[in-house]
């Protein structure tokens, strides 16, 4: 299932705005900032499809029924850009536990879109029967995600999986709806319809994690 929060109005549509306009991504700090509060948006909306518990809290005059969250959650972050949005979805989920991943790919010289992706560092809890939501900012041929979720899945297997993009190429939609397990969900801010010969999504808004943390050699 794929969730574009886009094709409504809401307070979302401002914070795209700002990521992609060249005269405003150029602040770091509003632009890590406008990364957040995206998070946060579709941190919110994600949690309307997790499972509540029925509870009962006392309060200064009284007792009352709550609900609360009834899933072991794991935030997930690719490297480096998935920083940007990682504190967003922890201040929505503030008792889950995290995951880090490297994920880089290797220009082709020759160029077009045939891409190496590496996977090299990670650090995660054991994810067996817990909700795992993996955070990137830019989803451009799906390739470095599907690697990520492969190499993570070592740490046990989750029971349910969100994959949480600030801007997606349809492209690598079509590519996670056809390669992703079935108990996958998928939760997009915003998509583009194409890729260039590099594979950068256009027009998307160049590198995220340049953009956030600076230019990288």
């Amino acid at each position: 299932m794929v969730h574009i929060l886009s094709k409504e109005n809401s307070v979302l549509q401002h914070f795209l705005a700002e990521i992609r306009d060249v005269n405003v991504q150029m602040d770091a700090m509003r632009f890590r900032k406008n990364m957040e509060r995206i998070s946060e948006v579709m941190a919110y909306e994600m949690s309307k499809s997790l499972h509540y518990k029925v509870d009962e809290v006392t309060t200064p005059l009284g007792k009352k029924e709550v609900h609360r969250i009834d899933e072991p959650i794991v935030v997930a972050s690719i490297l480096r850009a998935g920083l940007t949005m990682h504190n967003g979805v922890l201040n929505y989920f503030d008792h889950a536990e995290n995951a880090f991943i490297s994920a880089y790919r290797e220009e082709n010289e020759e160029g077009g879109q045939d891409i190496k992706v590496h996977v090299e560092y990670l650090a995660s809890p054991d994810l067996t029967c817990k909700t795992l939501v993996i955070v990137d900012p830019m989803l451009a041929t799906g390739t470095s995600l599907l690697l990520t979720l492969d190499a993570i899945r070592k740490n046990g297997n989750p029971k349910k999986i969100h994959v949480m993009c600030a801007i997606a190429s349809q492209p690598a939609v079509d590519k996670l709806q056809a390669e992703l397990p079935d108990n996958a969900e998928i939760w997009l801010a915003d998509v583009d319809e194409k890729l260039n010969s590099k594979a950068y999504i256009v027009p998307g808004l160049g590198d995220a994690g340049d953009l956030a943390f600076g230019v990288k050699l």
